[in-house]
């Protein structure tokens, strides 16, 4: 089991078209004074698909990242960005069926889903390595879906359900990964 695995089951409890519409965004990190690229691909639920940290900010790292999330999660019905060029081409060959929206205010969802990602790096004493960023943030991510509390749609019980199933659900997982 690796650690994509938890996203694919707690997708399971989500709406069935959510997978399907994905908000796409890069973001420079500085990993021993070097600048690299963080690209993240979130859901129409605000949960995180994928990351990837890569040394460019071209279309060939946007192919990568595609490719990559075109092979975890198949191709989306739409691919909403900024209005980085990159995205263009491989959007366009990769998801040819694809809706690519490029607006400035569409790509909010992703702007709001950094933040948890910014207090990690901040809290770690920033990143040593790429490697080191790539292992973390994939990981952290994945657990943050199971764990993000989404209040404002329950109720009090409900969302004491919700909790109590995210902690089971972990329980599993490691005691799997631990057996």
């Amino acid at each position: 089991m690796n650690a994509s695995d938890p996203i694919k089951l707690s997708k399971n409890s989500c709406k069935e078209g959510a997978v399907h519409i994905w908000h796409l965004d890069e973001v420079v990190i500085t990993i021993n004074g070097i600048k690299h690229w963080l690209w993240r691909a979130v859901d129409a639920n605000g949960d995180v698909l994928d990351i990837l940290v890569q040394g460019r900010r071209n279309a060939k790292a946007a192919k990568r990242f595609m490719a990559r999330l075109i092979t975890q999660f198949g191709q989306p019905r739409v691919a909403i960005t900024d209005k980085l060029r990159s995205y263009i081409k491989p959007i366009s060959h990769q998801a040819p069926d694809a809706d690519h929206r490029a607006h400035k205010g569409l790509n909010n969802r992703i702007e709001g889903s950094l933040r948890p990602t910014r207090r990690r790096e901040k809290t770690m004493g920033r990143f040593k390595s790429p490697r080191q960023a790539q292992r973390f943030l994939a990981a952290h991510d994945q657990i943050y879906n199971i764990f993000r509390s989404r209040r404002y749609r329950l109720s009090a019980t409900s969302y004491r359900h919700a909790r109590a199933d995210a902690f089971c659900l972990w329980a599993d997982y490691t005691a799997e990964m631990t057996s």
